[in-house]
């Protein structure tokens, strides 16, 4: 038996890897009026927010804005080392799901697989003062690809009589 990742394993996956990495204080997901930037926010901070979903022929493409940000001095004078370093790591994720190693330790169950890709260039666009004056970082989309064959045999309805 095949089995297929889903939104909740991508999401998941996403957040564990966000917590697994050794820069990442806080992960956080939902839309982007939901980021906690509150006094007690560890950062850098990484928030998911789910854009849309495409469903292809045999796969889904589940598209996701990732936010990573950093506090940056009242006088700015970080602003270029906080952007750096963001950038970095919005690097390691985009290279996670394009060369995908680390997936192979994330998110498996039994027979699990890993079948998470990403294709195509991936633009990344900094922010300051998005949110307040107080965050700095880069905001980018990332597509992940999950198989996906459509299987009607499993859908929870009846199939026999609905065709009149």
């Amino acid at each position: 038996m095949t089995y297929f990742k889903d939104y909740n394993n991508t999401i998941d996956t996403l957040k564990k890897l966000g917590q697994q990495h050794y820069q990442i204080q806080t992960v956080t997901t939902g839309d982007i009026w939901e980021i906690d930037l509150e006094k007690n926010t560890m950062f850098p901070l990484m928030h998911i927010n789910p854009v849309n979903a495409v469903a292809g022929t045999h796969q889904m493409t589940l598209n996701f804005q990732i936010f990573i940000m950093d506090l940056v001095f009242p006088d700015q004078s970080n602003e270029q080392e906080v952007l750096s370093d963001c950038l970095q790591i919005c690097n390691d994720f985009i290279g996670t799901f394009k060369n995908g190693e680390s997936l192979l330790l994330s998110n498996q169950g039994v027979n699990a697989l890993p079948k998470y890709f990403t294709e195509g260039d991936i633009n990344l666009e900094p922010f300051t003062e998005k949110f307040d004056s107080s965050v700095t970082g880069w905001v980018f989309t990332l597509p992940i690809i999950i198989e996906n064959d459509y299987n009607t045999c499993i859908a929870p309805q009846l199939t026999t009589d609905a065709i009149q």
